[in-house]
């Protein structure tokens, strides 16, 4: 009686492992809808060039050479792209613009700067058009010469005017780098120059003395 006992024991406990095993090896099958499946071969187009991202954009933004992505990627350097920062040394908007900048393209109030994004866009444009004027000359004569190991681009000129003024960025390109300079964070416009070359900043005609 005990060995019919016995046997009756094991036989359910094999039953019982069989039926987990075969439940937990049978793999599920999920019907993709019709209106989801891809039956043709689709282009994927990847970004080229660099993502910014930022606290106020958390999901990236990818950028091409064009003046957009040229002021935008100088926007994230300066500030990370936000329209309020003011820094240590007092450099104002999304740009980082010094009083003094601004009162030469007729802008007096900051308070009202600060708190005008399209105002602070329209500066930068202005302010771009400004030094395209201030080294015009000197982009004709320098753009496609290396200076420092770096091919000279007018976008590249831009940015470091933007970063230094005009007339620093004279002193470099006619001194070919020998005279660089470094703001107080350790910018350097050689350094401007090779992150910033290649953007598109054409659509900017130079102008001479530019207000709002």
């Amino acid at each position: 009686m005990r060995r019919w006992i016995s046997f009756i024991s094991h036989l359910a406990l094999m039953v019982i492992f069989a039926s987990f095993v075969s439940f937990s090896t049978e793999k599920e099958v999920i019907k993709v809808p019709a209106g989801l499946r891809v039956l043709e071969p689709v282009e994927v187009c990847f970004p080229s060039e660099t993502a910014i991202v930022s606290e106020e954009t958390p999901n990236p933004i990818f950028l091409n050479n064009s003046f957009v992505g040229f002021k935008e990627a100088l926007a994230f350097k300066e500030s990370q792209g936000k329209y309020g920062v003011v820094n240590t040394l007092g450099y104002l908007g999304k740009y980082q613009f010094g009083a003094n900048t601004l009162k030469l393209m007729g802008v007096y109030n900051v308070e009202d700067f600060m708190q005008d994004p399209v105002l602070q866009e329209r500066i930068f444009q202005l302010n771009v058009a400004r030094n395209k004027w201030i080294l015009r000359r000197d982009i004709k004569r320098f753009v496609g010469k290396r200076i420092n190991g770096v091919t000279v681009t007018e976008s590249g000129i831009v940015a470091a005017a933007h970063l230094a003024g005009a007339g620093n960025v004279k002193k470099y390109l006619r001194t070919y780098g020998r005279e660089d300079f470094s703001d107080a964070y350790g910018s350097t416009i050689a350094y401007y120059m090779r992150k910033f070359a290649g953007y598109d900043v054409s659509q900017i005609s130079a102008q001479r003395n530019p207000k709002i």
